[in-house]
This record gives C-alpha cells, sequence and structure tokens, in this order.
C-alpha cells in the first residue's frame, strides 16, 4: 500500500492504532459505533460481540472483524484481556467487508500483539508499512469460523435469543423459557425462522455449539464442555458438535 494512500486514510499517518485492556467479567461496552474498522480480540476470556443482526461468543482463538460504521455491543465472560486493533477508514478488501469470525493462526496472534505494545502505525515507517499490509493479506485470507449466529429483530424474540445467549446450557424447556416472553411459543418459532433463517430449536443449538466451542478453548475436557453446552450425554454432544463443525470436539481441539 503506498504511503499517499495510507495518508489519505488518516491524515496524523497512523494507519492502525493498538489498545490493551483488561475487564472483569460482565462488564459491557454498550453499543457504539466508530468510523474505523476494529479488530475485536482478547488475548485471554472470552467475549460475546453483538450487531444488530448477529452474534458471536469469541475465545482466543478467534477475532472478530467488525467495519467501520457498523454497531456493536461487547460482553466479557470472565477476566478478559483484550487486545484490539483499530484500521482507518480505505478502500476495504472485498472480504472484510462484512462482519466475520476469523481464525487466529500463530502468525496473526502475534502480529497483533506486537502492533499492539508499539501503539500506532507510522505510515512514515517503511516497517510499519509491511506490518500494515501483512495484516491485512492475512486478514482477508484467514479461515472464517462457523461462529455466527443470526439475531431476529422483532424485540420479543431479540429477548428471547438473550435469554438463551445468557446461559446456552440450561435444562430449561423452549417452552419454559417462552413464558413471560411477551409472545407464544409458536409466534416465537414463526419469527426465528422468518427473521433469524433458523428454527428455533436450531437456533438454540448453534448457541450451544457457540458454548461448547468457548468451554474447548479454555481447556475443557470433552464431558465439561458438553454439560457447559447443555449435554447430558456425552456421545449425543459428540454427534451435534461433528454434525456443526465437521470433526469431533477432541479433533477440534488437536487442530
Amino acid at each position: 500500500m503506498s504511503p499517499t494512500r495510507q495518508n489519505a486514510r488518516d491524515p496524523d499517518g497512523f494507519p492502525i492504532r493498538g489498545l490493551a485492556v483488561t475487564y472483569r467479567d460482565g462488564h459491557v461496552l454498550d453499543r457504539h459505533t466508530h468510523p474505523w474498522a476494529q479488530l475485536v480480540y482478547a488475548a485471554s476470556g472470552t467475549m460475546r460481540v453483538a450487531t444488530p443482526t448477529a452474534a458471536w461468543l469469541v475465545p482466543s482463538t478467534r477475532a472478530i472483524w467488525v467495519p467501520g460504521g457498523t454497531p456493536h455491543e461487547i460482553l466479557m465472560r470472565g477476566t478478559v484481556a483484550m487486545r484490539t486493533l483499530y484500521l482507518a477508514p480505505a478502500d476495504p478488501d472485498a472480504r472484510l467487508t462484512a462482519c466475520r469470525a476469523i481464525e487466529v493462526a500463530p502468525l496473526l496472534r502475534e502480529l497483533i500483539l506486537h502492533i499492539v505494545r508499539i501503539g500506532m502505525l507510522d505510515v512514515n515507517d517503511a516497517g510499519h508499512a509491511r506490518m500494515e499490509g501483512l495484516l491485512i493479506d492475512l486478514l482477508a485470507a484467514g479461515e472464517t469460523a462457523p461462529l455466527e449466529l443470526p439475531l431476529p429483530a422483532d424485540p420479543r424474540a431479540r429477548a428471547f435469543a438473550e435469554r438463551i445467549l445468557a446461559e446456552p446450557g440450561a435444562e430449561a424447556s423452549l417452552t419454559d423459557l417462552a413464558r413471560g416472553a411477551g409472545a407464544s411459543l409458536r409466534t416465537l418459532q414463526r419469527l426465528f425462522l422468518a427473521e433469524a433463517g433458523l428454527s428455533l430449536e436450531a437456533w438454540r443449538g448453534r448457541a450451544r455449539m457457540q458454548q461448547a466451542v468457548v468451554s474447548l478453548s479454555a481447556g475443557a475436557p470433552v464431558t465439561l464442555a458438553a454439560l457447559d453446552a447443555g449435554y447430558q450425554s456425552p456421545s449425543a454432544f459428540i454427534a451435534a458438535f461433528k454434525r456443526a463443525f465437521g470433526v469431533t470436539p477432541a479433533r477440534w481441539r488437536a487442530g
């Protein structure tokens, strides 16, 4: 990327800025937006990132790419060591125009942490310019993790979704959870199918798989990850996980 284009992106000459903050469990960064794109990453801990249309649970093996101008909120689960990057507005790579979860390979992780330690990349520094180019290439080519959970827009269905997300592994039936939701279970099922593109049962199943990924990423054994995700039978959990991700939980963690 040429210095001319970089300076056009940010008049101050700093196209990428890093931020290191540690948050306590339950801390919420309320819905906000900014013109700079953001790579939301936690060196440790888990975050839940939500936009108006989708939510992700993000362990330390993943990051969320949030294009500039996208409203989003972040909830901390456990103590979170956030290491995030902000990228000045530019003509984006076509692969970076939408929110997505990105697998954080070792090279990308070290590059993120290195840029955060620097604080701001200077377009007049040739080494910094090379780091910027490498970062963009790694993000654009990075494997997309199947962790997206579409969210319904209807307030009743959205509140119901938030209730499930707060405790994905809860044993309560959908009928029990629907009590007090302001809509019948049948109405909620119709809303989820129409607005989230998934049946309510499938949506809850995907939320549970998100929780399973978080547990496995934290080093939990398969049996404990199954319980965290609401499965009393490890064999049923393994089968559901393999349907969702194409590999068993043990193989996924090893990979």
